[in-house]
């Protein structure tokens, strides 16, 4: 299962102590929470929030080493498990006041709807057995007067899930929510870059459709704030912010707040929903995948029709944000490199998890190398900058048009492609996305692995190396790996092999040249989860 892209963000540090016992619900008491997603965009930002509510957190994760890097680590309890198994739910649930329900198959195959059903019955029976309080979910919000048949499969799923979770006997709280707009999700991202890069748009008949967009800080405030409803509560809430505007009205909008020139937006109808997703998919780095269920809940009006949630969870002066603002908080921390998490936090669906070959569990095979290496003249530091900070906008340091040109294969057989960028201009961490990499592992001043996401026959990794010799002079050293499947695997590499020591020689050559020109650290990049 992947965690719901796109959705909040906050603007608390996430200094709860999370100390306390047991809670009742009806007193100033930290609760026990479980968060699952917490790799992805929503439970990576609603996990600081909560701790400073001061509630204890638990995650449940299928891979937990990659929350290891997140700032609130050292201070919440991790567990590995899936949604689909019951018996690392039930373990999860152990204890548990409230758990957060913030994982679907958004870009997963065929069978997602029923992937998404199996899921959340078994987190509802898991609840209900272990005497959880309440289930928190977040899901899309529906149009009235349209039949459910008629609606996206992601977002009928969507509704799906939350009639599950209501189903349960636990006291649910299903949230409601449309364009969700903050720095990093999938919604926002595809609105600056259609913006940004299209000063004349032929744009599909959805651009007229109206939507009641929300600022990200809003949702999260709302989640954390559903911890405490009553116990005799359990309903769906439509939550959404101040302004109803057409898909067209936030792209000129966007153009003003940016100091952009006039955007020109002519509709045409004959775009599909599909047709769509690949448009999106070739001109913002979202891949269509995750673009389709994006644009397929676009097709209907989605405006608010109760705010009933303020009786529940009171609005602060100031609250909700409107669209304008939540654009320029937005901005403000994409243009600060300060991104907390991005939609491509959460795992492509499918991704390999399989062993590095060389760890003692790899189940052996053939296995096909590239290794370069070579002296620095520069400090360790210098290249280690350089090493961190590749990819993005930054490139790989070499040929740049077979990078390019890979990434747009890519994309064309449904891949992530090269343009997912980096969630922060300097820092990485483990499960960051980069590119069409993934971080696998990251030793500070030392190691930077990365894992391939690309569509391949085979698997990918390629490292990169910090290291002092024998004679205290920096080295460089660099190591591709592929792991291939079948006869197309071998062909795959054997098809690539002449050009290795153009791109991958010429980028150990050209990062060593980097580092050798390094200027020095620029300061320290620091998470803030708002916005």
């Amino acid at each position: 299962m992947s965690e719901v892209p796109g959705r909040v963000s906050g603007d608390g540090d996430g200094d709860g102590d999370g100390d306390g016992d047991r809670a009742d619900g009806h007193d100033g008491a930290g609760l026990r929470c479980l968060v699952t997603g917490a790799t992805g965009y929503i439970g990576g930002r609603l996990v600081p929030e909560l701790l400073a509510a001061g509630h204890r957190v638990r995650c449940l994760a299928r891979s937990p080493h990659k929350l290891r890097d997140h700032p609130w680590a050292g201070r919440a309890e991790v567990v590995r498990g899936d949604v689909t198994d019951a018996g690392s739910v039930a373990g999860a649930m152990e204890g548990i006041d409230v758990a957060y329900y913030l994982v679907h198959a958004l870009g997963g195959g065929g069978d997602f709807e029923e992937a998404d059903r199996r899921a959340a019955r078994n987190f509802a029976e898991q609840a209900a057995a272990a005497g959880v309080r309440r289930i928190v979910y977040l899901g899309g919000l529906t149009p009235p007067n349209v039949p459910e048949r008629d609606l996206s499969p992601h977002l009928r799923s969507r509704a799906e899930v939350g009639r599950v979770l209501l189903a349960s006997g636990v006291p649910t709280t299903v949230l409601r929510a449309a364009v969700v707009i903050g720095s990093g999700s999938a919604s926002f991202e595809m609105l600056r870059y259609l913006t940004e890069r299209l000063p004349v748009m032929v744009t599909p008949s959805w651009v007229h459709t109206r939507i009641q967009p929300v600022a990200v800080r809003d949702v999260l405030r709302v989640l954390a704030g559903s911890a405490r409803m009553p116990d005799d509560v359990s309903r769906a809430f439509d939550i959404g912010g101040p302004d109803v505007l057409t898909y067209r009205d936030m792209m000129v909008r966007y153009a003003a707040i940016a100091e952009l020139p006039r955007r020109l937006i002519l509709p045409v109808p004959m775009l599909t929903p599909g047709l769509s997703s690949h448009w999106v998919g070739l001109v913002t780095p979202v891949p269509a995948s995750i673009a389709r269920p994006l644009t397929e809940s676009l097709r209907h009006e989605v405006v608010c029709r109760e705010n009933d949630i303020v009786r529940y969870v009171p609005a602060p002066p100031g609250c909700p944000l409107g669209f304008d603002d939540a654009v320029r908080l937005a901005l403000r921390r994409v243009r600060d490199a300060r991104v907390a998490t991005r939609w491509s936090s959460a795992s492509v669906p499918g991704a390999p998890s399989d062993p590095l070959p060389t760890d003692p569990d790899w189940a052996g095979g053939s296995l096909y190398t590239d290794h370069r290496a070579l002296t620095v003249d520069a400090p360790p530091a210098a290249l280690w900058r350089v090493v961190e900070g590749i990819g993005g906008d930054n490139g790989w340091y070499s040929f740049p048009l077979a990078w390019a040109a890979r990434g747009r294969l890519d994309r064309l057989v449904g891949g992530v492609g090269l343009r997912r960028g980096r969630r922060d201009a300097a820092r990485l961490r483990v499960g960051d996305s980069l590119d069409f990499w993934r971080v696998e592992e990251i030793v500070p001043g030392r190691l930077l692995r990365l894992r391939a996401e690309m569509r391949l026959p085979g698997l990918a990794w390629l490292e990169m190396y910090a290291e002092t010799d024998d004679a205290g002079r920096t080295r460089y050293r660099q190591r591709a790996l592929f792991h291939p499947h079948g006869l197309a695997g071998h062909a795959y590499w054997w098809s690539v092999w002449p050009f290795h020591s153009v791109v991958f020689g010429g980028m150990a050559r050209n990062i060593a040249r980097a580092a050798a020109r390094d200027p020095g650290p620029s300061g320290p990049v620091h998470d803030d989860p708002g916005s």
